[in-house]
């Protein structure tokens, strides 16, 4: 056995520290990712993605340390960092989700239930449909590259075995959860009004008309009403969506 293959069995110990430091902050924040990180997209691509990014990410990271316990603590703390990284994308992905349950219960599409495995339980029909444009969306626009590449420079803004500024994390995680509800109530918005016109004709209608059972001959043509509109609008929609989806990407920790 040569010198430089002794050399290299004695540094096997910290390059599998390494690589274990890098895995722990790509693969937590691979399962986050939009696009990347969807329940639809097989285990094993999602698994090939963190191994490629953690072989190109291994020179310059700290060596193991003697203590189990503060290597323990070091990959415990990468974990966070990738949730914190792939959490703050998610949030901002998951307002056309959030707008499609409103919508779906304003327009009388509340009962179409299916699984939807983002949340953990169960979602309308229409809001799992507008999680799958998301991911689309930001596939096809190329935003999950922007994604990655923020996720790699991270290691710029936040060094692998820096103490985690808790403040910053928790104060960004709040900002972007209030970000992503403000978005998803702008895109509902015009549904919002047209529930609010509806249900004020109807009431009309009930007080001039009492003998008219207004639930059973409104509620067919709430559904149709509804659906038209979406159709409308909903390239405005996915356009407003879209710019505030690729600004949120570019206000990722690490993007430029």
């Amino acid at each position: 056995m040569t010198e430089s293959d002794l050399q290299l069995v004695r540094d096997l110990p910290a390059l599998a520290f390494q690589a274990m430091l890098v895995f722990a902050r790509i693969g937590a924040a691979a399962m986050l990712l939009p696009g990347l990180g969807e329940q639809e997209i097989p285990a094993r691509i999602r698994l090939s993605l963190a191994l490629a990014i953690t072989a190109a990410l291994l020179p310059g990271l700290p060596s193991a340390p003697d203590d189990t316990a503060e290597a323990a603590r070091l990959v415990a703390q990468e974990v966070v960092a990738g949730l914190w990284f792939g959490g703050l994308a998610r949030l901002a992905a998951l307002a056309l989700a959030i707008a499609g349950q409103a919508i779906a219960a304003l327009i009388g599409l509340q009962g179409m239930m299916v699984s939807d495995p983002e949340i953990g339980g169960q979602a309308t029909a229409m809001a799992r449909a507008f999680g799958l444009v998301s991911a689309v969306l930001v596939l096809g626009t190329g935003l999950h590259a922007v994604a990655l590449r923020a996720l790699a420079d991270t290691y710029v803004v936040l060094p692998a075995g820096a103490p985690l500024p808790l403040g910053t994390v928790a104060g960004s995680v709040a900002q972007a959860g209030a970000a992503s509800l403000s978005l998803a109530l702008r895109l509902a918005a015009p549904f919002v009004i047209a529930a609010v016109v509806l249900n004020i004709a109807l009431g009309l209608l009930s007080r001039l008309v009492p003998q008219v059972q207004t639930f059973f001959v409104v509620v067919p043509g709430q559904i149709l009403a509804g659906l038209a509109l979406l159709a409308l609008l909903a390239p405005a929609m996915l356009l407003t969506y879209g710019a505030a989806l690729s600004q949120a990407f570019m206000a990722l920790p690490g993007a430029r």
